[in-house]
């Protein structure tokens, strides 16, 4: 229990500044959706879709490879010094690149005349590439308060930006100060939201002064070939996570005949994609301490029981939270300010479900990182996005946004089946699949009992709705309660 203490103290460390940050950037949705109609909001939800997959291949694997080979070698400041040296070189040829051919992307990817979006992005990508091992080196060290300073700082400066060019700059110019069209255009519109963006990302850089001096012990080119080699299987997992989790909101695009549509659908789309906030912070909260946390517990003896722990309280921090988000949906829903985006609360509870099977998948992911089989792990993401692009194909054209919902369920619950499977053969964890099935079973039923008493999404609030619901979430939690009394009540102490 003392490991799952340690696990969960280095998972709200940690995870703190990405929850809380993430939090105050989602406290930029009321914003965007209160400026920007539908089909501007969805040009930005491509914009960042592209980043995603640009994220993937700017890093290429090498934070991962850092952790696990920092583990094996006595000498960690060579595995940072190498690991950086090699992002920091790539981040400026592959950043440059995109900068000289934003014109033949723009015309590619049918953002004729959005040519700057792609400029703004090349910046954003070989900044957070360049700051991906001194983010890492931290974790490793255990060096929370400063992790968390920097990370924290740059959302400031990206909300503190996007305060200034959506509220303070129009509110100036209203009322006659027109000094600030020397460095305003109200044209812009959603290119303030890049430069915002952008801005955080370089600014933060000369904070890391201190961990970019580790790249004066040197670049040794056959451990980055090893760490190379390891991390290539997780480019290719990486480009189809990114499919997976990202491309549906670019093939509506493309898969939609009419192009305004498309953008209104990626735009309610995105926007209520955002309402899985909870499931989505504790997730990335939840990455940031296991990975490391995972590969220094694997060589004690009983490391395969407590990642079996892990994954029984993981499931039902993640169904609880399920719960809390449908139950009070209309609540969340005002988070996105227009109406018009409304239409899309319906795919809400399914994409709750595909975020809890993928917070699932990266807990049986540990069998192939562990065992340095990062090719089978390849092929679990391979077959997801093969179930993607069909499902994508065949639903887009018929039932829009909603037919992109179903497959990323689909798909994320297939990858999570297939990697328990194949886990059984090369590094069987004996997870207590029959308690997570009563959780679960449970969570569910409590979810369709309140949703026959009061439908979530067309029923008004009432304070009678949200008693009884907070009856019978209360009533979900005792249960769990009495089923795991003692294991709480050590983990509490």
């Amino acid at each position: 229990m003392s490991i799952l203490k340690k696990l969960a103290g280095q998972t709200a460390v940690y995870g703190l500044s990405s929850i809380l940050g993430r939090f105050l950037n989602y406290l930029l949705v009321p914003l965007y959706t209160g400026i920007f109609q539908p089909g501007e909001y969805g040009v930005s939800a491509w914009f960042y879709a592209f980043a995603s997959f640009g994220g993937v291949l700017f890093t290429y694997g090498m934070e991962t490879a850092f952790f696990r080979y920092v583990q094996k070698t006595e000498n960690p400041e060579k595995v940072a010094s190498t690991a950086m040296i090699s992002l920091m070189v790539s981040a400026l040829v592959m950043g440059g690149l995109i900068f000289l051919c934003a014109t033949p992307l723009a015309n590619w990817s049918q953002n004729v005349g959005r040519e700057t979006y792609f400029r703004y992005f090349a910046l954003i990508l070989a900044a957070d590439a360049a700051c991906t091992i001194p983010f890492a080196w931290l974790r490793q060290q255990n060096n929370a308060l400063r992790f968390a300073s920097i990370r924290l700082l740059s959302i400031g400066i990206n909300i503190g930006l996007n305060l200034f060019f959506y509220l303070l700059c129009p509110y100036l110019l209203k009322n006659g100060h027109q000094w600030v069209t020397h460095f305003y255009d109200r044209e812009l519109g959603i290119g303030y939201m890049f430069i915002a963006n952008a801005l955080s990302s370089v600014l933060i850089i000369p904070f890391f002064v201190k961990e970019f001096e580790l790249m004066k012990n040197g670049f040794d080119t056959a451990l980055w070939k090893q760490m190379f080699y390891y991390a290539l299987p997780l480019i290719f997992m990486g480009f189809a996570g990114m499919i997976n989790e990202t491309l549906d909101r670019m093939l509506l695009k493309h898969l939609i005949p009419n192009q305004l549509e498309a953008e209104i659908q990626t735009g309610i789309y995105s926007a209520n994609y955002k309402l899985s906030i909870l499931i989505t912070l504790f997730i990335q909260a939840f990455r940031m301490g296991a990975e490391p946390f995972f590969f220094a517990k694997a060589k004690d003896a009983d490391a395969r029981e407590t990642y079996a722990r892990v994954m029984q309280f993981f499931v039902f921090v993640c169904l609880t939270m399920f719960l809390v988000v449908m139950m009070y949906l209309d609540i969340f829903k005002y988070m996105i300010r227009k109406k018009a985006y409304w239409d899309g609360l319906n795919v809400v509870p399914i994409l709750l479900g595909a975020n809890i099977c993928l917070g699932v998948y990266y807990n049986l992911s540990v069998w192939y990182k562990l065992t340095d089989k990062t090719r089978m792990g390849a092929l679990v993401s391979l077959i997801g996005v093969v179930i993607t692009l069909i499902l994508n194909w065949l639903w887009i054209p018929t039932m829009g946004y909603v037919g992109s919902a179903w497959a990323t369920l689909i798909c994320y619950f297939a990858m999570a089946a297939i990697s328990y499977w194949l886990g059984r053969s090369y590094y069987p964890v004996p997870y207590p699949l029959k308690k997570i099935g009563i959780y679960t079973l449970m969570a569910l039923g409590i979810y369709v009992l309140s949703n026959w008493l009061h439908p979530a999404i067309s029923s008004p609030f009432t304070w009678h709705k949200a008693l009884t619901n907070t009856g019978l979430l209360l009533g979900y939690l005792f249960l769990i309660y009495k089923m795991e009394e003692k294991d709480i009540k050590q983990l509490v102490s």
